[in-house]
C-alpha cells in the first residue's frame, strides 16, 4: 500500500479482480509472497498427484502464461476474512470452452503464501 499499510484480505481480493479481470499477471505476481506455494488439481493433476507451483519465480511463470492466452475471465462467489479468501473464477477462452476454477487461499502481511485451485472445463 501506498501509505505503508498492509492490505486486508478485502483489499488482497480487489487486487486480484482487477489483476485477473484485466489479464494482468505482473500484477498478480505481486500479490504472493516470495516462497508462496500453488497446488492445483484439474483432470491431469488428481488430488493424489496435484501440480504444486513452489516460488514466486514459478507462480509467476504460470501465471504469466495463463494470463497470455485469447481468454477472459472473471470472478465470482468471493470470500474474504482475515487471512483467508476464497472465490471462484470462470474462463471462456475464443473457441466458447469454459474453464471453472475454485480457489482458496492464505494470506499473511497481505500476500498470498498458499493456494489451492480445483478446476473443470469442458471436454
Amino acid at each position: 500500500m501506498s501509505d505503508g499499510r498492509l492490505p486486508d484480505a478485502n483489499e488482497t481480493m480487489s487486487m486480484l479482480r482487477r489483476g485477473v479481470e484485466s489479464r494482468d499477471a505482473e500484477l498478480l505476481a505481486r500479490l504472493y509472497g516470495i516462497d508462496a506455494e500453488l497446488l492445483i488439481v484439474d483432470e491431469s493433476n488428481p488430488p493424489s498427484r496435484p501440480r504444486v507451483l513452489r516460488g514466486i519465480n514459478a507462480i509467476a511463470d504460470y501465471l504469466r502464461d495463463v494470463y497470455a492466452r485469447d481468454m477472459s475471465h472473471s470472478i465470482e462467489n468471493v470470500i474474504a476474512s482475515g487471512s483467508r479468501i476464497a472465490f471462484t473464477q470462470s474462463c471462456r477462452y475464443a473457441d466458447g470452452t469454459c474453464v471453472l476454477a475454485a480457489n482458496i487461499a492464505d494470506l499473511e502481511d497481505g500476500v498470498i503464501v498458499s493456494q489451492t485451485v480445483v478446476q473443470a472445463w469442458d471436454s
